[in-house]
């Protein structure tokens, strides 16, 4: 038996709770890992509250992230005793997922642990932080360089942000963070973040253009917000958007496209191919001070996990969540 989150659907209706479970429920596949850490992201926070229909099949254990170690293995990649981290592929939508002591998932979806973080750290960087870092690439694979010019990052008091404000800043960046929690300006400071605006100034409907600024930026917000910053990117300035946390929609032109040149780069984490996942959780070993890992995280039990998911969508969690499955 282990103890997981389990969301079920039914006449009685759709609720998450925690759970004792039979090891024997694990779906077929060909790694089982005893898990160390978790964590709460934005697409858990909505499977958990089922605020949105991001859960495909029922029951079903929500986390799309964890840390651990295997326990047993039929992947010929992968033995008993491998310290392992997983990020997207599904799991907590349509394969169980991390929000527990047990998993089974497919080896392919696995990933060797960088030697220079412990699973707690590496769930302090989490999807979130994995995100961030294939948002930097994204930049930097358009031609982005530091002398270019401002690199906006919008949402960036959240997971996505926090870390991608540490990693450009770090790369020698002039990071403007955007935020709508004024209190959180000597935070986004620590991290890195050269100057602090105010969310609402890209949050409502905009013109096609604006005055150019931003040379780069990491959109997590979607919605106006992306169209605002679309319109204030400078001439061949790259955009990555990996997030919707104000809306699904765009409410563009393509002005900032066709008369600017300006590259909209998107990113998807989750089913990104192995070597890019690769390389990204490798330049987050050499380039994120695990030091500003404490600055960005707080620690959570599993059976916390369900009372902090509105939290999150509410937007009154900074950074990041752990969770410590095994308390």
């Amino acid at each position: 038996m282990f103890k997981a989150i389990m969301i079920t659907k039914d006449d009685a209706g759709y609720r998450a709770e925690l759970q004792e479970v039979d090891e024997a429920r694990l779906p077929e596949s060909d790694v089982t890992v005893r898990v160390a850490y978790s964590t709460l992201n934005y697409k858990d926070a909505l499977a958990i509250t089922g605020k949105s229909p991001v859960v495909r099949s029922f029951p079903m254990v929500p986390g799309i992230d964890f840390a651990g170690t295997v326990e047993t293995s039929s992947h010929p990649g992968f033995k008993a005793g491998d310290a392992v981290v997983l990020n997207g592929w599904g799991v907590g939508e349509v394969h169980w997922g991390g929000l527990a002591q047990k998993v089974r998932v497919k080896g392919d979806w696995l990933i060797p642990l960088p030697a220079a973080f412990t699973p707690r750290q590496a769930m302090a960087i989490g999807t979130a932080g994995y995100t961030a870092m294939l948002c930097v690439m994204a930049l930097e694979r358009h031609g982005l360089k530091p002398d270019m010019g401002e690199i906006l990052v919008t949402g960036a008091s959240g997971g996505v942000g926090s870390v991608a404000v540490a990693l450009l800043a770090a790369r020698g960046y002039r990071v403007v963070a955007s935020t709508g929690k004024a209190q959180e300006a000597d935070y986004l400071k620590s991290l890195g973040a050269a100057e602090i605006v105010d969310r609402a100034q890209f949050s409502g409907p905009g013109k096609p253009l604006a005055k150019e600024r931003w040379a780069g930026a990491v959109d997590t917000v979607g919605s106006h917000t992306l169209a605002n910053v679309c319109a204030g990117t400078k001439y061949r300035g790259v955009v990555a958007a990996c997030g919707l946390a104000q809306g699904m929609d765009f409410p563009a032109t393509v002005a900032p496209f066709i008369l600017r040149g300006v590259t909209l780069a998107g990113v998807d984490s989750v089913y990104c191919p192995k070597p890019e996942r690769l390389e990204a959780w490798q330049r987050l070993a050499r380039e994120l001070d695990p030091a500003r890992l404490d600055a960005i995280t707080a620690e959570i039990a599993l059976g916390e996990a369900i009372a902090k998911a509105p939290d999150l969508l509410a937007g009154k969690v900074r950074g990041r969540i752990v969770v410590d499955v095994n308390r």
